[in-house]
This record gives C-alpha cells, structure tokens and sequence, in this order.
C-alpha cells in the first residue's frame, strides 16, 4: 500500500484551528441550534399534515401517499408476521408485487415497524418525509462542519441549501427516498477519507455498511450520488493527475473492501429484486429530459414561485428537479469562474454543469421548444441500470455540489486576508447576496388535502361474511391514477388481497410498467368511469368477465357508491355483465361471485 497522501500543511493547520475550536462551549450550542433550526424548517414545511394525520392527504403527491403508506403498512405486517418482506400478493393478486423491485424503502420501514403498528402508516409516511429532510440537511452540516468547510455559518448555508433545495422540495410532495438521503454525506467522508489513505479497510468496511443501507432506503438517489462523484472524481484528477494518481490506489483498495461487505449484505435482495417473482430489468420512461429554462425559473413551492411558475417547464409537481432560480443560477456562474483557480471548487462547478446538462436528456429543450443539439444523455440512456432513470432527475446530483460550493465560497469570505473592517463589509456583502440569490426559491409551506372518507363496508369488516381466501374487487380496479383503495385496504387490516393496485411490475413482454398489465374486463370498467358511458355488452365481455374474475381469484366485486364517478353507470355495466344486480351493503354495491369463480 502507498504511503497516505499528505495533507498541504495550510490545509493542516486549518483542520488544528477547527479542533480547537470544537472544544470551545459556544461551538456545541451552535451546532445545537443549527440542528434544531433544521428540524424546525422541516416540521413547518409539513406542518398542515402534522395537524390532520387522521385524513390530511399532501395536495401534489397524486396517488403516492396511498402507495407509500401501503409499503409501509404491508412491510409492518411482513416484519410482525415473519414473512418474506421482498414480495406480497396483497396487491395484484394472484400474481402479487415485488417490493424489492419498487420503492418500498426498507431502511425506513423495518425500523419503524413499531410506529406504524402503534400509531397507523401516515404516521411513519410523516416522520419519514419530516426527518427525510431534517436529517439530509444535519447529515450535510455535521461533515462540512468537521470535514469539508472551516467555519459553521459556510457549513449551516451549505447544508441547509442541501436538504431543502427546490428540486428537494419538489419530491418532498410525494418521494421520501428523494427526500432521505442523510446517509449519502457520510459516503462521500468514507470516500474522501480513503483517498487521503486513512484506515483503508476499516473505512472500507464502514463505507460497505452504509452503501447497503442506502440501497434499503433508495436505489435511484444511490444511482445518481455514484454518478455525480464520478464526474467529480474525473474532474478533479485531470486538474491534478499526479495526486489523482497517488490517491487511486487506497480508494481502490477501500471499495473493493465496501464492495465485498455490501454484496455480502444486499445480495440475496438485489437477486430478488431482479430475477425473483414479478421482477423485470427496466422501466422505460421516455425522454424526460429538463428544459434548459426550468434551471433559471422558479419552483412552485419556492417564495418567488406561483401555481403557474412550473407547469410549462416540468413534467408534475413532484418532478421540478431543476427551477433553482435566475439569481442563483447568476451566483454560480460567477463563483465558478472567480472559484476557478481553486483545484476542488473547479472540479466541483465542472461536477454541477455536468450533471445539469445530463439531465437536460438527449436532445436540449428550450422552453418547449426542441433542438437538435444533442446532450451526454443520447450516449448513456439505454445503459443497464441507467435506463430505468428519470433523466431530470441527475439535476439533483447539483444540490449537494452547489450546497458545497457556497460553504466553500462563505469560507473564503469570512477568511480573507484584509484588515478587519474590510473583512466584515465583505461578510455584510457576501451574505446580502446570499440571501438575494436564495430567498427567492426558500421554500414554502406544502399543501395539504382532505383525504376521502374509507366506505364503512371496509372500515366496518363488512366484507368478511363474503370474502374466504379470495380476492377483492374493486371497481374500477385500483391503478396508479386511482390508488384509493390500497387506504381502504390498510383500513381494513390488510386482512384481504385486492385484485390491480398501483405498484411497478412486468408487462406482457417482460419489461417494466406502473400497475397491473390491465385484463379486458378492467379497461371496459375504467372506460366507464371515464365517460360515463354504458357499453354494449357483448357475449365476448361477459365470457372476459368471468375468465378474469377467475384469473384474479375473486370473491366479491365492491363498487363505493360515494367514492366513485358515474356509479349508477358502473353498477348497470357490472350488473350486466355478472347477470345479477348486486346489493347494497352499507355505503356499496356489492356481487358475491363465489359461486362464479369456483372452489380453488
């Protein structure tokens, strides 16, 4: 093994000031109130859901609260039951849902088992998008403060951009693996670390350690965080290859450690998610790349934004994974090139415009308008793995780099080798111009709804004079636009399997797709609920209709009668489908289809 690099003995000497200033008492109540500031912005952020846990639903996060809550719920019931976590048939019954292959997030669930018994899975879905952010941030604070920057207020503006930047903000409407992301700070200390040649394999061991809890937490975040370091990686070593060269080897050395720890760890997972039930090699999304505008515009839940600010530039709510600001966007082109001759922050502006433009996708967008000008994406989408990403998603491998750059850059402010009062009008300057490029796209409150109330046939145990060891089905199916029933479902003690649900899973070709490959009699009722429309039901329908009512193992069809639109239209479809009227149980409209589907 090389010796270590040595550290330049400026560097030395600034590391000796920041221990010392460590065991100074104020120090530990600063970073007290550092972190208490973080859990207090996150808490205010989500305060609307905090206050209406029994039926808030966030506005913008679609049908994934329903999901979300459901992985939770079923993951509880895995962990208390002692059964295979990874795949379920509660959902998409019979086939059921490889949940290693969907964003289940183990790392959160498991641990917080006793939580979702105890209190319900909005609970959980709360702390996990609440301590998501507080904790991302935190994390980033406790290793600029120790390792990365010399001052606290550069690690505070740093790490507080780092948990609660726009593009964070988006996904903390609907995807706390996009939100939690405090383990990935710690990954890049394990890297930096190895490079500087400190404790090789013990922090290879510690990086393996937390490489396998991030994939239990978020698989695509691990993704990208490996792609951005790369580009640093790369960046850094053509500016200085001779030490690149010498900090190869015990980086090589320790993650090969890491890698062998993880893969002893998350084997038998990543073979489940992959090659177990239900599991395919991509999901195919398209082109998706972010419009060049969107980086200079504003967020909706940003201070300067509106309703309207992103709807032309993004693809939903919960994908605005660029809209950092024009003032911001000005900052950084102007501390990259005053920053420039400075190794590490040249390598990291090289990283944050890489990054931007591989998210902009395969052919630049701007302002809806396509170009021929072709991006790094065109060479990299149908890579493995690569090729299930989001494309504008890589825009959040910039938050952390920029988080970094401005810690850097407060740094080198509250530093600077000028008299006194000179230095203080700089501070004055410098943290005017901070607030002026970021109070723009501060974030604001999230929207909370009123969630529908669960029909009293579900919430009541209605159902259980009907169902044996059956299906339940839904009309019309639950899917990823109508999830609702996956709620219902956990309302009800996940004590019976429904048939569709909103989940990723094969298709018929074996590639990946959102909910269940749809059967005839699925997409004839959720023609209904679109239109309104009876159809003509032919011979041919009511022979689908009990091939798939066998197929899904059903024992009841339940149709809501205050949840669902067009339902006098939806009960004559299914009524004259099944030869039978139905009855109304409580609040639905109900078909024993027992005697159809047969003893199994």
């Amino acid at each position: 093994m090389s010796a270590p690099t040595r550290l330049p003995a400026r560097r030395e000497v600034a590391e000796r000031l920041v221990t010392a200033r460590r065991r100074l008492p104020w120090t530990r109540f600063a970073d007290a109130a550092v972190y208490a500031g973080f859990v207090l912005a996150a808490f205010l952020l989500y305060r609307p859901l905090w206050e209406n846990l029994g039926s808030g639903y966030l506005a913008h996060s679609g049908q994934d609260q329903n999901m979300w809550e459901w992985f939770f719920a079923v993951t509880a019931h895995s962990v208390l039951n002692f059964e295979n976590p990874l795949f379920t048939t509660l959902q998409n019954h019979p086939l059921g849902v490889n949940l290693m292959a969907n964003t289940a997030m183990f790392g959160v669930g498991v641990p917080l088992t006793p939580v979702t018994v105890l209190f319900g899975p909005t609970v959980t879905w709360a702390i996990a998008l609440t301590g998501g952010l507080a904790g991302t941030a935190a994390a980033w604070y406790w290793v600029l403060s120790r390792h990365l920057v010399l001052t606290r207020a550069g690690a505070a503006v740093g790490a507080a951009f780092a948990g609660f930047a726009p593009p964070i903000i988006s996904h903390a409407n609907a995807h706390p693996n996009f939100v939690a992301l405090f383990v990935l700070p710690f990954v890049v200390l394990c890297l930096l670390k190895l490079a500087r040649g400190e404790r090789v394999v013990r922090t290879g061991v510690v990086l393996g350690l937390l490489v396998s809890y991030q994939v239990m937490l978020g698989e695509e975040a691990l993704l990208i965080a490996a792609v951005t370091m790369a580009v640093f990686a790369l960046a850094y070593a053509v500016s200085r290859p001779v030490q690149a060269w010498a900090m190869a080897r015990p980086l090589a050395r320790g993650i090969g450690v890491g890698a062998a720890v993880s893969v002893a760890l998350v084997a038998v997972p990543l073979w489940w998610q992959f090659f177990g039930p239900q599991s395919y090699p991509g999901l195919e999304h398209g082109l998706r790349g972010n419009d060049v505008a969107a980086f200079t515009a504003f967020a909706t839940e940003s201070v300067a934004g509106s309703e309207d600010s992103a709807v032309e530039l993004s693809m939903n709510r919960t994908e605005e994974n660029a809209f950092f600001g024009w003032p911001l966007v000005v900052l950084l082109l102007v501390l990259t090139i005053a920053l420039w001759r400075d190794v590490v922050s040249r390598a990291l502006a090289v990283t944050m415009l890489v990054l931007a433009w591989i998210s902009m996708g395969a052919l630049l967008i701007v302002h809806g308008e396509g170009t021929s000008i072709p991006g790094p994406w065109m060479l990299l989408f149908d890579l493995p793995l690569l090729d299930s990403v989001l494309e504008s998603r890589f825009a959040l491998g910039c938050v952390p780099v920029i988080g970094i750059l401005l810690a850097r850059a407060t740094d080198r402010v509250l530093h600077l080798r000028v008299r006194a009062d000179w230095r203080w009008t700089a501070g004055i300057v410098w943290f005017s111009v901070l607030v002026i490029a970021l109070l723009p796209i501060a974030p604001t409150e999230l929207r909370v709804g009123q969630r529908g109330d669960t029909p009293a046939y579900f919430a009541d145990g209605g159902w259980r004079h009907l169902v044996d060891d059956g299906s339940v089905v839904v009309a019309p199916l639950p899917n990823p636009g109508d999830a609702d029933a996956l709620h219902w479902q956990v309302e009800a003690g996940l004590e019976f399997p429904l048939a569709g649900g909103y989940f990723v899973g094969p298709n018929p070709d074996g590639d990946g797709m959102y909910g269940p490959v749809r059967r005839p009699t699925a997409a004839l009722l959720d023609g209904v609920a679109a239109t309104g429309v009876v159809p003509e039901v032919t011979e041919a329908d009511r022979s689908d209709a009990l091939a798939d009512l066998r197929f899904w193992r059903a024992d009841v069809v339940v149709l809501p009668i205050g949840e669902t639109a067009y339902p006098r239209e939806l009960r004559d479809t299914i009524a004259t489908l099944l030869g039978h009227p139905g009855r109304v149980t409580a609040d639905v409209w109900v078909w024993d289809v027992r005697a159809l589907t047969g003893p199994r």
